[in-house]
């Protein structure tokens, strides 16, 4: 029996460490460990220090396993009872098993010496433990887990168990097989913890948060961490080897500093990215859209309904503020029994007098001085200062006679205008003392008391407030305030005059036909030129070292030399100005751009060059308008036809024509060079462009808001230009600050054919169709800051109005600050 049972015990040791190992190689074969499960694990469990776990502490790991798949502790206990039953009665079943299995073994035909039988009794025991396995996973199907046996598939093989439902076991599924389960959390992969991975529980490098950095320049620390410890601050190089570190750092242009962490951070393309665009003015985030389509959250019709459909406000669902503080507020007086329920017996009860100053007296002054100023305070209003009649001697006129004496005394003393007659005493001391006195007193406190008064404000405003403050008109002198002479002789209306640079002389043109030249000081005609046709326009040449005028009579334009005005070096300069277009060998060569023109330069007739005409320019069309440029070469012609050919520029000592623009919009009213620059302005209908003839570019467009432009004129600084139009506006613009005009103005009563500057004095002027002539004081300053001053000053009216038409046409004298004006009634006035 002894020699049995020690057989017995090995043979029971041998076959429990045979079936161990059988269980583990089932657990590799069952559970690889690369199949790319992504199961998440909890990293607590899923170290290696489980494998450490001692024999006695099998049941506290069981119970925390249970409560991490959600198993209740009574469970877990009753789980942990029925294991324990069953380890003893697997104990008996495998030493009855063994028992019998080597009864059997010594009774088998082979004669084996029992190394079949283990092995038999070893299979056995691993196709009972998979059993066991599968029949404790299935019998979790019914808990609403995930198990890894499908119920309607009952047939399922164990291969195809483990890997459908790999990553669905849990510890439940492997029972007491602790072995099993360490073997299957060592195949699950490691959480990566990605940009979506939660940092929260992370220690930062730097803790001291929002405290400003500086405070820590002289610690070698950087504030503490959790424990209370130090942070020491990173080593920090000299200049010199941060220089060396940046030369060899191929990307230290996209490194930046982190003061707070004390660290160099490496910028990321995204952020650069980012950089970039805030530099830019552009919008952070690439992927933004700031133009997508508008959603329509609501229709623009609105339903006529009784019912509104709108969402209710918040502030219907939220307790006011206000209310709160004003309940607070009487609550806290009724704490403090400032606010008491008067009882029926007090609130009946009133004293019949009281004393209206007794508070004031029982309060001290910062009090009363608070509540005094709390009201507002209102004075009582002021007697009536005493009359003549009134007076102790007063004059004999006021003294009343014995009829109106007589009347008084019988009227009603509530009637009465005055309740006292005028009395004489002759000297101060003869006056009685005054009997009523005593009752006027109580009279005047009475009505004080009973008339009731009201603080009534108003604001007391005044019509000359609120116009501007300009100067006095008398500090802005001289300006031309008075008609001196009158110019008579054209029978026509004299559309144009014009004065020479010097002063002396004035040119006129006339509907007449004829060109007339004027001594400006005396009003005597000194010349006339017919030209058989209506002069629209006369200019005399800005040079002032030539003496030439042009003169456009119908379609064409005539260059003139008045021999008489000029002294003889001066005549033989014109004369050759006007006569080297002629004298030129190339001039048949380079007409090829000239005949594409409608254009030619002809010589005048023997009795046209006797009168002083040297050229004669023709074209197509009537010319409306003639202009010089500041140096005196070139001359710009606007004729009437529509389109580029409208506008041609004209070279005096070449006999050359041009065209600068091959096309135009609208139709052009009138041209101007500018007085300081290459530009040149040209006036439509309804704006006025500039152009740049080196670069033969467009600067801008200036809009005056107008329906029809007239005329235009140039500030003689350069900087300022003012419109004149047909609807009686006239509009200032300021080239360095818009397109839009700075100061519109609209005095006239009729069209403003002509505006001017002066080219001296601080002056400007309109004429209009009304018979008058506006004078402005426009002062241009210096001060970029500081914006135009204009100042209407005078209105010059004397010019008779004919067909509608009144002033054609003004202009300053150079020199002086007179003011020359010429209208449809045939007349030139001279206004200084």
């Amino acid at each position: 029996m002894a020699i049995h049972s020690k057989g017995k015990k090995r043979g029971t040791a041998s076959r429990e460490a045979a079936a161990a190992a059988a269980q583990e190689e089932k657990a590799a074969a069952a559970f690889p460990k690369s199949k790319g499960i992504d199961v998440p694990s909890d990293p607590e469990h899923s170290s290696d220090d489980d494998e450490d776990v001692e024999e006695g502490d099998f049941e506290e790991m069981l119970k925390k396993m249970a409560d991490d798949q959600g198993i209740d502790s009574e469970d877990a206990e009753d789980y942990l009872a029925g294991d324990s039953l069953d380890e003893e009665e697997g104990d008996e079943e495998d030493e009855s098993d063994i028992h019998s299995s080597d009864i059997e073994g010594a009774s088998s035909e082979d004669g084996d010496d029992g190394s079949g039988s283990e092995s038999d009794n070893e299979s056995g025991d691993e196709s009972e433990a998979d059993d066991s396995i599968l029949e404790r996973i299935t019998s979790r199907s019914s808990d609403g887990q995930h198990t890894a046996v499908d119920s309607q598939d009952e047939e399922a093989s164990e291969e195809e168990l483990g890997e459908v439902s790999m990553d669905k076991l849990t510890i439940r599924d492997f029972g007491r097989d602790i072995q099993g389960w360490k073997e299957y959390r060592k195949t699950l992969p490691q959480i990566d913890a990605g940009y979506a991975s939660d940092s929260s529980t992370e220690e930062p490098e730097n803790t001291i948060g929002s405290v400003p950095i500086e405070w820590y320049e002289d610690y070698p620390h950087i504030g503490y961490d959790i424990d209370g410890k130090r942070i020491m601050k990173p080593a920090t190089a000299d200049e010199l080897d941060k220089f060396l570190a940046n030369m060899d750092d191929p990307d230290v242009f996209r490194t930046a500093r982190d003061e707070v962490n004390q660290q160099d951070v490496k910028l990321s393309e995204e952020e650069i990215d980012i950089i970039r665009r805030i530099q830019g003015g552009s919008i952070p985030d690439a992927d933004y859209n700031q133009y997508e389509d508008t959603v329509e959250w609501f229709t623009s019709q609105t339903m006529q309904v009784p019912l509104s459909g709108a969402p209710l406000a918040k502030r219907g669902f939220i307790p006011s503020k206000w209310e709160h503080k004003r309940v607070m507020k009487i609550v806290r007086a009724i704490r403090q029994g400032r606010i008491t329920r008067p009882s029926a017996a007090s609130s009946n009860a009133k004293p019949r007098f009281y004393d209206v100053w007794e508070k004031a007296e029982q309060d001290d002054d910062s009090t009363q001085q608070k509540r005094l100023a709390r009201r507002a305070r209102m004075p009582a209003p002021r007697m009536a200062l005493p009359s003549h009649d009134e007076s102790y001697h007063p004059p004999v006129e006021y003294l009343p006679t014995d009829a109106e004496r007589q009347s008084w005394l019988d009227e009603e003393p509530d009637y009465r205008k005055k309740n006292y007659l005028p009395q004489d005493f002759g000297s101060l001391r003869s006056v009685p003392g005054y009997e009523r006195f005593v009752h006027e007193r109580f009279q005047r406190c009475l009505d004080l008391y009973l008339a009731p008064r009201m603080l009534k404000r108003t604001t007391q405003l005044n019509a000359e407030e609120l116009m501007p403050k300009l100067p006095d008109p008398r500090d802005l002198r001289p300006f031309p305030s008075a008609q001196a002479l009158v110019y008579l002789g054209h029978t026509g209306r004299v559309r144009s005059i014009s004065v020479d640079p010097t002063g002396l002389w004035l040119l006129s043109g006339s509907d007449d036909g004829t060109v007339r030249l004027w001594e400006i000081v005396t009003g005597r005609c000194a010349r006339i030129w017919d030209l058989k046709e209506t002069v629209h326009m006369v200019a005399w040449c800005p040079n002032p070292d030539v003496c030439v005028f042009a003169a456009a009579a119908g379609s064409r334009t005539v260059i003139v030399i008045p021999a008489e005005l000029c002294d003889e070096q001066k005549r033989l300069l014109s004369e050759e100005l006007v006569r080297a277009g002629f004298n030129s060998s190339a001039q048949n060569e380079e007409e090829e751009d000239d005949d594409s023109l409608p254009v030619s330069w002809d010589m005048p007739t023997s009795t046209e060059q006797a009168s002083g005409i040297h050229i004669s320019v023709t074209m197509h069309k009537t010319v409306k308008s003639v202009m010089w440029h500041r140096r005196g070469d070139y001359l710009a012609t606007l004729t009437a036809e529509e389109g580029g050919s409208s506008v041609l520029i004209h070279q005096m000592s070449k006999h050359k024509s041009q065209r600068p623009f091959r096309k135009l919009k609208g139709a052009v009213q009138c041209i101007m060079f500018h007085p300081t620059k290459p530009w040149f302005l040209v006036a439509t209908q309804r704006y006025v462009r500039i152009y740049n003839l080196m670069q033969q570019a467009l600067i801008k467009t200036l809009q005056p808001g107008v329906k029809w432009i007239s005329s235009i004129d140039v500030h003689p600084q350069g900087d300022n230009v003012i419109v004149g139009s047909y609807d009686k506006k006239l509009s200032w613009f300021d080239l360095d600050l818009s397109v839009k005009p700075y100061r519109s103005i609209r005095y006239h009563q009729q069209a403003i054919r002509q505006v001017q500057y002066s080219r001296k004095f601080p002056l400007f002027a309109t004429a209009s169709d009304d018979g008058s002539i506006q004078v402005y004081h426009g002062m241009v300053y210096q001060d970029l800051n500081q914006n135009p001053l204009i100042v209407p000053l005078k209105i010059l009216r004397g010019h008779e109005i004919r067909s509608s038409l009144g002033v054609l046409d003004c202009l300053f004298h150079p020199i002086q600050p007179w003011l020359l004006s010429s209208g449809a009634d045939g007349t030139i006035r001279l206004w200084t």
